[in-house]
């Protein structure tokens, strides 16, 4: 091996080697366990698998083919880790829901099925042809669903006036960086010239200046990843301030009509007002006696309430979508909730006053 070789070996290694150990230390090493740690710690232990693979399929072409089915099976859970590393650290959540567990159950059960049924020693063409393209699709797909689930942050980046959060600014990049990742190992999937093999893994051993930027940008790691950091002891608004944050939010709701956005969640309003998302969850239990989803339909369904009583141009249904209802379902469920009645039978009770003093006229 010569020199320039050796050290294209050791530079792409550096990064699988470097992702292990910051999994490491997200998994074990911070002092706060927070959910999002952990799905990055999965993500990079994945990345790091699926990368190691590549650096020495690449400089050895001997490799047994165990390593490689590890290797190609590592990609079946990247885009899954990815997906709940960016949705809980945009929307906050604090337990794993019920469906993730299912769904990453079965992935491990369907992964270890597979490989024992069909070992990539004994099925090669079946590995490279239809399970690779099968993955790769699959990691695509989450690819996908984690850049919905991050839109509003990237949109962000384009805003000149806007400043970005620590945490925005590294959720935006880890994200970027397995689109990056992606886009190589799947242009040397399909044999593209400007895509070597060995790319993807060059790429992910940026993951070593990422580490370093964290090391020296700050010494608290532990919620770098969380876009409104809980204090543990931070204390119960008093009453001064309660009516503060009340007034604050209703001014938000009214100019601003977030309420519109049927993607609204309670950490991009609790963002509006620059309050935690804790602390604005516990504003509308303790002092409204409301969850977050109630106190923002009671909006919607009073602007829907307000555009039946005044205009006839739009169908029902477009009204919904309007006011921030993603269905005309969910429309009609929550008007009949709030009002007693469908929007159909509100908008005619509102119109007939108008139009019986009008007969009376004539």
């Amino acid at each position: 091996m010569t020199i320039g070789k050796e050290l294209l070996f050791f530079f792409s290694i550096l990064g699988a080697f470097n992702g292990l150990i910051l999994g490491l230390y997200f998994f074990f090493f911070t002092r706060k366990k927070y959910l999002v740690n952990y799905f990055l710690s999965a993500l990079l232990f994945a990345l790091s698998i699926r990368t190691g693979k590549s650096v020495f399929l690449y400089f050895d072409g001997q490799l047994p083919k165990i390593y490689l089915q590890i290797g190609l099976s590592a990609c079946f859970f990247i885009g899954p880790f990815l997906y709940c590393f960016v949705t809980t650290a945009i929307n906050q959540v604090h337990k794993v829901p019920r469906m993730w567990k299912l769904g990453l159950l079965f992935l491990l059960a369907l992964t270890l099925v597979t490989g024992i049924a069909f070992p990539y020693s004994a099925h090669l063409r079946l590995w490279q042809i239809y399970f690779a393209r099968i993955i790769y699709l699959q990691w695509f797909a989450f690819l996908v669903a984690s850049g919905i689930v991050i839109r509003p942050l990237l949109k962000n980046i384009f805003l000149p006036s806007y400043k970005m959060k620590p945490a925005e600014l590294w959720i935006s990049v880890i994200f970027l960086a397995n689109v990056v990742i992606f886009i190589l190992y799947f242009s040397a999937l399909i044999n593209a010239p400007i895509a070597p093999y060995i790319s993807g893994s060059i790429a992910f051993s940026l993951i070593l200046y990422l580490s370093c930027c964290i090391i020296f940008y700050r010494n608290k790691t532990d919620d770098l990843f969380l876009l409104n950091p809980l204090r543990t002891n931070a204390k119960k608004l008093n009453e001064d301030d309660t009516r503060i944050w009340l007034q604050k939010l209703e001014n938000v709701m009214r100019d601003k009509t977030p309420y519109t956005n049927p993607d609204l969640k309670l950490g991009d309003l609790s963002r509006e007002i620059q309050i935690s998302s804790h602390q604005l969850s516990q504003l509308l239990n303790d002092e409204l006696g409301k969850n977050f989803t109630t106190y923002v339909n009671e909006f919607r369904i009073e602007e829907a309430c307000r555009k039946l009583s005044t205009d006839r141009r739009f169908t029902l249904e477009s009204i919904g979508y309007e006011v921030g209802f993603n269905s005309k379902s969910t429309f009609f469920a929550a008007f009949k909730k709030f009002k007693g009645v469908t929007p159909a039978g509100y908008q005619s009770a509102q119109m007939s006053p108008a139009a019986s003093k009008s007969g009376i006229d004539l």
